[in-house]
């Protein structure tokens, strides 16, 4: 968050209209901006007033400034409102957003397969394609020789004439084979062909695929990057006006002292003089409430036993009733079990490479998942919680850490960007960084439960303690 800028102590700020940045048609923006001279003027003023004012003026000019600034900030209240309910909208829109980009990882990742299979069909069939083509050429060769040679000079070949009829008959029996055989290379080579426009077919939505999800990338980097800016506008005013009002208060503090002190001398003389009498009076007084307290206390002491009493039996009760409530909800979840509450998800879409409990690449016994994503994937908010930690840590990289409701913490790590900070408060499924933007990166998710590690893939309804695979 950004540091808030200071005012000048005793300068009264007016609520000013709200303006709309260029370029941001769904957000508002508040701007400090066109007070700044009216400010510096302001100062002036009041500097100048300053030396001609009594205590009392200026302490009255003060207050008046305190309650300006009171109002300026009822307005930023209303005005926060506006802005926190964009915010929740903003964020259901990632949320929302976040999840198509996953379908769409999906059926890239379909598609991306299928591209893979027809590409190998297509190779297999020219090959068989090929060789079929060669032995047909090998037949078709044979077949010419033989009609070239003349009747006169078949009788005058070494091999007779006997071998030389044999050879002819058999090449008249392979005719028909060799016809059919050059029927079935036509129909394979139109079977190749229609595999090739089915393959081209798949490549061009393929890259439609591909396309589609760079733009919802890019979509979803453009509003996070507007929900950071949302946020970071409101916590500046909020910080401006709340050091405003405190500068302000310690001034008038300090007013009223020295008024207070100078009202003190002027009353002396008169309290010395009225001192005895009133002591007297505060004498008969303190008897009388002496006596009326005494009455007090015993008629209180009898109805605090009597509510003493009342108290013990609807005690009773009540922890009859919290027992049978227990017993209920203890038999409810012994049916429910083990079910998970709705909600929780992995925090990026992608093939899972080690799971709990299983041996990692370094030898050692994971206590949480890995998942291969895609590079540049949108990584999410398993549950709703908050950010205690977001940054680089030792030879981890960069890591998030969630912390959510009945002591559960999320441990995230792998991310190529973070789009989030520390006490942000996070929705199911919203994003909160990007994985790498090249190769196929894995991320590491871990889910702890009072501080024991639990299976991440069995939810935030999991059996606490260590070991529940």
């Amino acid at each position: 968050m950004g540091a808030g800028r200071d005012h000048p102590a005793g300068v009264a700020l007016l609520p000013l209209p709200v303006s709309r940045p260029q370029g941001a048609g769904r957000g508002r923006a508040f701007s400090w901006r066109p007070a700044l001279l009216t400010a510096s003027l302001l100062v002036l003023s009041a500097t100048a007033a300053a030396q001609t004012e009594s205590p009392g003026q200026t302490l009255k000019r003060v207050e008046q400034d305190l309650q300006t600034d009171k109002a300026l900030q009822r307005q930023l209240d209303r005005q926060s409102q506006t802005l926190q309910k964009e915010l929740d909208e903003l964020r259901d829109r990632l949320v929302g957003l976040a999840d198509q980009e996953r379908a769409q990882e999906e059926e890239l990742a379909h598609l991306e397969e299928s591209l893979t299979a027809l590409e190998t069909q297509e190779r297999t069939q020219a090959e068989k394609l090929e060789g079929e083509r060669q032995q047909i050429a090998a037949l078709l060769a044979a077949l010419q020789r033989v009609a070239r040679i003349p009747p006169e000079a078949a009788l005058a070949r070494p091999d007779g004439p006997v071998d030389t009829l044999r050879s002819a008959l058999l090449l008249r029996d392979t005719v028909p084979a060799l016809r059919a055989r050059a029927d079935a290379l036509a129909q394979a080579l139109t079977r190749l062909a229609e595999t090739r426009e089915t393959l081209q077919a798949q490549r061009t939505r393929t890259y439609a695929a591909r396309l589609t999800l760079i733009d919802r990338q890019k979509e979803i980097g453009q509003l996070v990057a507007r929900r950071e800016e949302l946020s970071r506008q409101t916590e500046e005013e909020r910080q401006q006006v709340a050091q405003r009002t405190a500068r302000l208060t310690g001034q008038a503090a300090d007013l009223r002292q020295l008024m207070d002190r100078i009202e003190a001398e002027r009353r002396a003389a008169a309290a010395m003089a009225a001192k005895r009498e009133a002591e007297r009076l505060e004498a008969e007084r303190r008897e009388a409430e002496r006596r009326l307290a005494e009455q007090r206390a015993a008629e209180q002491k009898a109805a605090e036993q009597k509510l003493a009493e009342q108290k013990a039996a609807e005690q009773k009760l009540a922890d009859q009733r919290a027992s049978e409530q227990r017993a209920r909800a203890e038999a409810e979840t012994a049916r429910a079990a083990p079910s998970a509450p709705a909600g929780e998800r992995l925090p990026v879409g992608g093939r899972v490479t080690v799971r709990y409990g299983e041996a990692d690449r370094y030898g050692a016994t994971s206590r949480g998942v890995t998942i291969q994503a895609r590079a540049g994937s949108t990584v999410v908010s398993p549950q709703t919680g908050t950010i205690v930690f977001a940054g680089p840590f030792r030879g981890y990289g960069q890591i998030l850490i969630v912390e959510h409701s009945h002591g559960y913490h999320s441990l995230i790590a792998g991310f190529g960007r973070i789009d989030t900070a520390v006490g942000r408060r996070v929705a199911t499924g919203e994003p909160i960084g990007l994985m790498p933007a090249d190769g196929s990166p894995d991320l590491y998710f871990e889910l702890r439960r009072h501080g024991q590690p639990i299976n991440p893939q069995r939810g935030f309804g999991a059996p606490e303690g260590k070991g529940q695979g």
